[in-house]
């Protein structure tokens, strides 16, 4: 007797019919049939929006009066997760702390699979409640499936201890988007190879927590219009971009741009408010210091 395929239980582990002879194809054609899917990607993340805003800004007053953002996730989720918080710091110039990340199996995980970890939700709880987590913080948890019990018990926990909560998932009616106050759903439906869902669902996340990131940091003033002016300078490549920002920002020439940088101690956001309001360093830097790093605010006076 035949047996009869069993229906998955999320759209994200169905089989995909675009692709179900792909072992067939040529390269050019199993590359053009992985590029169709990952077209519908940013439509998907779209419809989203609305949540995605609701989230940038939780994140933006959460950080204004200290709190963290810490993601939590496994598996592609978390290692997403986890590369979200490490640009964080070098891009906008936040402290580590700021923005964290908790993944399944610790930082082992990121370099090699921990599928075994994402099942305990004792282990979510347990990881989670070590950040202790309160009302100042925003947790997000990440899982295309929305029903990692690791991920959902840690969210489930941070909501339990007062954090704002907010859910990335890319599948409807899920365990994880009800333990969230901010569900954000991305269904992206079956992938190319059936259940892969590091593919068009990572790709969903991975889009989710570049809006996230960088709207909040973007409401914080962290950015000054749309340059990296709060970048860490570590590299020659980093100097120049800093230098090409200033020169954009306040139409210096490149002498000028460098003599500005070297008068603000190497502070770009100082050099930039010195720049456009005409004040020493240590005006610069009480400007600052009473806008809590929104650069434009510090420049206007606000």
């Amino acid at each position: 007797m035949t047996g009869r395929a069993t229906k998955p239980r999320v759209p994200t582990e169905a089989r995909n019919p675009a692709t179900v002879a792909l072992d067939t194809l040529s390269a050019f054609d199993i590359a053009r049939r992985i590029n169709q899917e990952d077209a519908t990607v940013a439509r998907t993340v779209s419809r989203a929006l609305p949540a995605i805003a609701r989230a940038i800004d939780a994140m933006a007053r959460s950080l204004a009066k200290g709190g963290r953002v810490i993601y939590v996730g496994a598996g592609t989720s978390g290692r997403l997760a986890a590369l979200d918080a490490a640009e964080c710091p070098p891009t906008f110039g936040t402290r580590p702390r700021s923005v964290q990340f908790v993944i399944a199996g610790g930082r082992r995980a990121l370099a090699s699979a921990s599928e075994v970890s994402e099942d305990s939700a004792a282990a979510g709880r347990r990881d989670l409640a070590r950040r202790k987590p309160g009302p100042r913080d925003v947790v997000v948890g990440l899982a295309a499936s929305g029903r990692t019990p690791y991920t959902v018990a840690a969210l489930a926990l941070a909501r339990s201890r007062g954090a704002r909560t907010v859910a990335i998932t890319c599948n409807r009616g899920t365990p994880l988007a009800r333990a969230a106050h901010i569900p954000i759903v991305l269904p992206t439906g079956p992938e190319v190879v059936a259940g892969s869902t590091r593919m068009k669902a990572g790709t969903a996340q991975k889009m989710a927590l570049n809006m996230l990131s960088t709207g909040a940091m973007a409401r914080l003033g962290f950015v000054y219009g749309n340059l990296m002016v709060n970048v860490h300078q570590r590299n020659r490549k980093l100097r120049e971009r800093a230098l090409a920002a200033l020169e954009v920002a306040t139409g210096l020439t490149r002498a000028a741009a460098v003599r500005a940088l070297q008068l603000a101690g190497g502070n770009l956001p100082v050099a930039l408010v010195m720049v456009k309001r005409g004040v020493s360093r240590a005006e610069a830097r009480r400007r600052l210091r009473a806008a809590r790093g929104h650069v434009r605010h510090a420049i206007l006076g606000v």
